[in-house]
């Protein structure tokens, strides 16, 4: 099984994921919602979606992010 399913704390603030988690648009951390939240009011949040949708577009479906 993926690390990304089995993991239990989120990887930027250390929370709980039990009540959620999803993927960082700037790189591979598995985030909890509120730091999710957070993310999406970085400046260069649409950008890094952009990003995604483009790599997407050409096939890859594992893009790293635009941040490391």
């Amino acid at each position: 099984m993926d690390k990304f399913f089995s993991q239990k704390y989120c990887d930027r603030c250390g929370q709980s994921l039990q009540a959620g988690r999803v993927m960082s648009m700037f790189n591979r951390d598995c985030l909890c919602l509120d730091c999710k939240e957070k993310e999406m009011k970085d400046k260069d949040y649409k950008l890094a979606q952009k990003a995604e949708r483009e790599a997407i577009k050409k096939g890859d479906f594992n893009f790293p992010g635009i941040r490391k």
